[in-house]
């Protein structure tokens, strides 16, 4: 059986990251790489990203795969889904099958389904994958796979779920071989003078957050051990000589026991790295900080959402906003860059909480931080509580859940306005402590202001 791996991010089309210029390989993609490769299972892997469609094309009408499996999430779903249409209609493709992973799927199974997909691989892909391939080989009974979902005499049939793999320790590194991992390392260099490569630690989030979606790994905490991932460091260090690290956990500092155990692991090899990751204020304090420190941390990403306290227990965060702004000031203070996410436009948000929020980043001045307008993940809290309030759900194989809008307080310009209001006042603050004033800076900020008090009535 001729097998391919590849997904639907190509960076020729995404405007906005051709600005940004951060690109990173596919993690996900490649663990299943590397246990198809651990299992014998001779495979292709085609990265889209530096890639073009055309390209991407010839490529699958060359091979002809048996079997072409696509890693889909949010952002690369709609060209996911253009081109399972493109395959169905080629008559040299017919007997192709189409397998999707990833955490889109989970609760889109009939959708997706309904778009062309053969088989559905719900939650961790690695083993459901290579019992698909061994099951297909041997003209098995795929009834027998757990988490997997596919189409029987026009029924859906929803296998029981996989059970969650409790030793990350056993999976293989990811086959970061399969990519042109350069293109990566060039892309980043040439605009930021630096080099990054994404590193995986964990799986699952034991935290609640009502927006916030565990499609893939469900509401757990499993983790490789310190050794592991040093190994897994070391071996990035010599191949590829990276300049910086992104370590793309959800709450790296959750263990304070695993935190002492890699920072140990650091210093027993003599490795010198530098990497970022994000955290939450509660597992945050001065003994942590220093171990970031002295493991190498030069970036921090703490989580806050809101600068309202009414907003962040709406969202179920349990934390409290003083301790994220004051663990801010701490690890900045520590000679450690800091960053966090503001979302607006949640339910119950006002004008009041907005100001809340501008105050609040006032105080934290973080070096970095990211506005986004809050929008329903189906299969979050939030996408439940905000069903029956819809407005706008779009057609599902053109769009994502970035494009569905409810009944929210003000309307979208509001909402435009607000995040414009923020950047400028924490700009203007940033000006004002480095003796940089720009009149530029005023201005937009005094329109800004005077815009959003006229669309809050």
């Amino acid at each position: 059986m001729k097998i391919l791996l590849t997904h639907g991010y190509f960076l020729c089309e995404d405007e906005i990251e051709q600005k940004i210029l951060k690109p990173y390989p596919p993690l996900g993609l490649l663990y299943v790489s590397a246990y198809l490769n651990e299992k014998s299972i001779t495979h292709q892997v085609f990265d889209t990203t530096f890639s073009t469609i055309d390209d991407w094309w010839s490529n699958l009408l060359k091979e002809k795969p048996n079997l072409i499996a696509f890693y889909v999430n949010l952002m690369t779903k709609v060209r996911v889904i253009e081109l399972i249409n493109r395959i169905k209609k080629e008559p040299s493709l017919t007997a192709m099958k189409i397998v999707l992973g990833g955490p889109d799927l989970t609760y889109n199974q009939e959708n997706y389904l309904a778009a062309g997909a053969d088989y559905l691989i719900i939650g961790e892909g690695e083993v459901t994958m290579l019992e698909l391939v061994n099951t297909l080989s041997d003209n098995g009974d795929i009834s027998n796979i757990t988490g997997l979902t596919y189409l029987e005499n026009n029924s859906i049939k929803k296998n029981p779920p996989r059970a969650k793999l409790k030793d990350l320790d056993l999976i293989p590194n990811p086959n970061r071989a399969a990519v042109p991992i350069q293109k990566y390392l060039d892309c980043w260099k040439n605009a930021h003078g630096q080099s990054a490569l994404n590193v995986s630690t964990q799986r699952g989030c034991p935290y609640t957050c009502k927006w916030c979606s565990t499609a893939v790994y469900g509401q757990s905490y499993r983790r490789k051990s310190p050794e592991k991932v040093v190994e897994e460091l070391l071996l990035l260090k010599e191949t590829y000589q990276p300049d910086t690290f992104w370590f793309v956990d959800d709450v790296f500092t959750v263990s304070h026991k695993w935190l002492r155990g890699f920072n140990d692991a650091i210093k027993a090899t003599g490795l010198e790295i530098q990497y970022e990751c994000i955290t939450r204020a509660e597992r945050m304090n001065d003994e942590v900080i220093q171990l970031l420190k002295e493991s190498g941390c030069f970036r921090v990403w703490i989580g806050a959402e809101s600068g309202s306290q009414k907003i962040i227990d709406a969202m179920d965060r349990r934390v409290d906003v003083n301790q994220v702004r004051d663990q801010l000031i701490a690890t900045k203070k520590a000679g450690i860059e800091t960053g966090t996410f503001i979302m607006v436009g949640y339910p119950g948000e006002t004008y009041e909480d907005i100001m809340l929020t501008a105050e609040y980043l006032e105080k934290a001045l973080p070096n970095h931080f990211t506005i986004t307008k809050s929008y329903p993940i189906k299969g979050t809290q939030l996408y439940t509580e905000i069903e029956s309030k819809i407005t706008v759900k779009p057609d599902w194989n053109t769009t994502t859940d970035r494009q569905i809008n409810f009944e929210r307080k003000y309307s979208d310009a509001f909402y435009r306005y607000a995040i414009r209001y923020i950047y400028n006042r924490v700009n203007l603050k940033k000006q004002q402590r480095n003796n940089s004033l720009k009149i530029k800076v005023r201005i937009k900020l005094f329109i800004s202001s005077i815009m959003l008090r006229i669309l809050a009535k």
